[in-house]
Protein backbone atom coordinates (compact mmCIF):
# COMPACT_ATOMS: atom_id res chain seq x y z
CA UNK A 1 0.00 0.00 0.00
CA UNK A 2 1.45 3.43 -0.92
CA UNK A 3 2.17 5.87 1.91
CA UNK A 4 -0.59 8.32 2.82
CA UNK A 5 0.45 11.73 1.40
CA UNK A 6 -1.73 13.49 3.99
CA UNK A 7 -0.23 11.75 7.05
CA UNK A 8 2.25 14.54 7.92
CA UNK A 9 -0.49 17.15 7.66
CA UNK A 10 -2.78 15.01 9.81
CA UNK A 11 -0.06 14.77 12.47
CA UNK A 12 0.50 18.51 12.34
CA UNK A 13 -3.22 19.19 12.72
CA UNK A 14 -3.38 16.80 15.68
CA UNK A 15 -0.26 18.34 17.28
CA UNK A 16 -1.94 21.75 17.13
CA UNK A 17 -5.12 20.65 18.85
CA UNK A 18 -7.44 19.77 15.96
CA UNK A 19 -10.04 17.12 16.70
CA UNK A 20 -10.58 13.99 14.61
CA UNK A 21 -13.69 15.66 13.21
CA UNK A 22 -11.71 18.70 12.00
CA UNK A 23 -9.06 16.43 10.47
CA UNK A 24 -11.71 14.40 8.64
CA UNK A 25 -13.21 17.66 7.34
CA UNK A 26 -9.78 18.78 6.09
CA UNK A 27 -9.34 15.43 4.31
CA UNK A 28 -12.77 15.82 2.68
CA UNK A 29 -12.03 19.41 1.57
CA UNK A 30 -8.70 18.22 0.13
CA UNK A 31 -10.41 15.44 -1.84
CA UNK A 32 -13.04 17.89 -3.09
CA UNK A 33 -10.42 20.46 -4.15
CA UNK A 34 -8.37 17.78 -5.89
CA UNK A 35 -11.43 16.55 -7.77
CA UNK A 36 -12.42 20.05 -8.90
CA UNK A 37 -8.88 20.90 -10.02
CA UNK A 38 -7.83 17.56 -11.53
CA UNK A 39 -8.03 18.88 -15.11
CA UNK A 40 -6.59 22.32 -14.37
CA UNK A 41 -2.96 22.24 -15.55
CA UNK A 42 -2.24 25.77 -14.27
CA UNK A 43 -3.18 24.95 -10.66
CA UNK A 44 -0.31 24.21 -8.25
CA UNK A 45 -1.60 20.86 -6.99
CA UNK A 46 0.96 20.57 -4.18
CA UNK A 47 -0.16 24.00 -2.92
CA UNK A 48 -3.80 22.90 -3.16
CA UNK A 49 -2.97 19.79 -1.12
CA UNK A 50 -1.11 21.74 1.59
CA UNK A 51 -3.63 24.57 1.77
CA UNK A 52 -6.67 22.32 1.84
CA UNK A 53 -5.20 20.04 4.49
CA UNK A 54 -4.20 22.99 6.69
CA UNK A 55 -7.11 25.37 6.02
CA UNK A 56 -8.67 24.68 9.44
CA UNK A 57 -5.48 24.32 11.51
CA UNK A 58 -6.64 27.35 13.52
CA UNK A 59 -9.60 25.33 14.82
CA UNK A 60 -7.21 23.69 17.26
CA UNK A 61 -7.16 27.09 18.96
CA UNK A 62 -10.62 28.51 18.21
CA UNK A 63 -13.86 27.56 16.50
CA UNK A 64 -14.78 31.20 15.97
CA UNK A 65 -14.47 33.06 12.67
CA UNK A 66 -11.02 34.07 13.95
CA UNK A 67 -9.73 30.54 13.36
CA UNK A 68 -8.65 31.52 9.83
CA UNK A 69 -6.38 34.37 10.93
CA UNK A 70 -5.09 32.30 13.86
CA UNK A 71 -4.36 29.39 11.54
CA UNK A 72 -2.60 31.62 9.01
CA UNK A 73 -0.42 33.10 11.75
CA UNK A 74 0.40 29.60 12.97
CA UNK A 75 1.37 28.53 9.43
CA UNK A 76 3.67 31.55 9.18
CA UNK A 77 5.23 30.71 12.55
CA UNK A 78 5.75 27.10 11.43
CA UNK A 79 7.59 28.32 8.33
CA UNK A 80 5.04 27.49 5.65
CA UNK A 81 5.18 29.63 2.51
CA UNK A 82 3.03 32.74 2.46
CA UNK A 83 0.94 31.10 -0.30
CA UNK A 84 -0.20 28.43 2.19
CA UNK A 85 -0.83 30.98 4.96
CA UNK A 86 -2.96 33.07 2.59
CA UNK A 87 -5.09 30.05 1.66
CA UNK A 88 -5.71 29.44 5.36
CA UNK A 89 -6.44 33.12 5.98
CA UNK A 90 -8.86 33.52 3.05
CA UNK A 91 -10.83 30.27 3.14
CA UNK A 92 -13.92 31.29 5.13
CA UNK A 93 -17.01 31.63 2.94
CA UNK A 94 -15.71 33.71 0.07
CA UNK A 95 -13.28 35.60 2.27
CA UNK A 96 -13.60 38.77 4.31
CA UNK A 97 -12.71 42.34 3.49
CA UNK A 98 -10.53 44.25 5.94
CA UNK A 99 -13.63 46.22 7.00
CA UNK A 100 -15.59 43.01 7.61
CA UNK A 101 -12.67 41.69 9.67
CA UNK A 102 -12.71 44.84 11.79
CA UNK A 103 -16.46 44.58 12.36
CA UNK A 104 -15.90 40.98 13.53
CA UNK A 105 -13.18 42.18 15.94
CA UNK A 106 -10.43 40.54 13.89
CA UNK A 107 -7.25 42.15 12.64
CA UNK A 108 -8.19 44.40 9.70
CA UNK A 109 -6.57 42.23 7.03
CA UNK A 110 -7.80 41.85 3.48
CA UNK A 111 -8.81 38.17 3.47
CA UNK A 112 -10.52 37.86 0.09
CA UNK A 113 -9.19 34.88 -1.91
CA UNK A 114 -7.38 36.11 -5.01
CA UNK A 115 -5.20 33.37 -6.46
CA UNK A 116 -6.71 30.37 -8.23
CA UNK A 117 -5.61 28.10 -5.36
CA UNK A 118 -7.07 30.41 -2.68
CA UNK A 119 -10.36 30.61 -4.55
CA UNK A 120 -10.46 26.87 -5.21
CA UNK A 121 -10.01 25.93 -1.55
CA UNK A 122 -12.52 28.51 -0.29
CA UNK A 123 -15.02 27.04 -2.76
CA UNK A 124 -14.18 23.42 -1.85
CA UNK A 125 -14.64 24.29 1.84
CA UNK A 126 -18.08 25.69 0.98
CA UNK A 127 -18.96 22.36 -0.64
CA UNK A 128 -18.07 20.21 2.38
CA UNK A 129 -20.28 20.11 5.48
CA UNK A 130 -18.37 18.04 7.99
CA UNK A 131 -17.23 15.19 5.74
CA UNK A 132 -20.24 15.32 3.44
CA UNK A 133 -20.25 16.92 -0.02
CA UNK A 134 -23.10 19.41 -0.47
CA UNK A 135 -24.14 21.78 -3.24
CA UNK A 136 -23.44 25.49 -3.22
CA UNK A 137 -27.21 25.96 -2.93
CA UNK A 138 -27.23 23.88 0.28
CA UNK A 139 -24.41 26.01 1.65
CA UNK A 140 -26.15 29.26 0.77
CA UNK A 141 -29.40 28.04 2.33
CA UNK A 142 -27.59 27.24 5.57
CA UNK A 143 -25.87 30.66 5.43
CA UNK A 144 -29.13 32.60 5.34
CA UNK A 145 -28.02 34.42 8.51
CA UNK A 146 -25.22 36.10 6.52
CA UNK A 147 -25.95 39.30 4.70
CA UNK A 148 -26.94 39.21 1.06
CA UNK A 149 -23.65 40.73 -0.14
CA UNK A 150 -21.63 37.93 1.50
CA UNK A 151 -23.91 35.19 0.13
CA UNK A 152 -23.70 36.74 -3.34
CA UNK A 153 -19.88 36.75 -3.05
CA UNK A 154 -19.97 33.04 -2.15
CA UNK A 155 -22.14 32.25 -5.16
CA UNK A 156 -19.93 34.27 -7.51
CA UNK A 157 -16.89 32.43 -6.14
CA UNK A 158 -18.58 29.11 -6.96
CA UNK A 159 -19.32 30.22 -10.51
CA UNK A 160 -15.81 31.59 -10.99
CA UNK A 161 -14.15 28.38 -9.81
CA UNK A 162 -16.39 26.24 -11.97
CA UNK A 163 -15.51 28.36 -15.02
CA UNK A 164 -11.82 28.41 -14.07
CA UNK A 165 -11.53 24.64 -13.74
CA UNK A 166 -13.88 23.49 -16.49
CA UNK A 167 -12.79 25.46 -19.55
Amino acid sequence: MPPNPHKNYELLLREHGCSRRVIEHCLAVTACAQEISKDCPFIDHSLVNAGAMLHDIGRGNSHSIGHAQAGADLCRTLGFPESVARIVECHTGAGLTADECSLLRLLPRQCIPETAEERLIAHADNLVAGRRIVTIHDTLASAIHLNKKVRRRMYRLALDVEILCHR
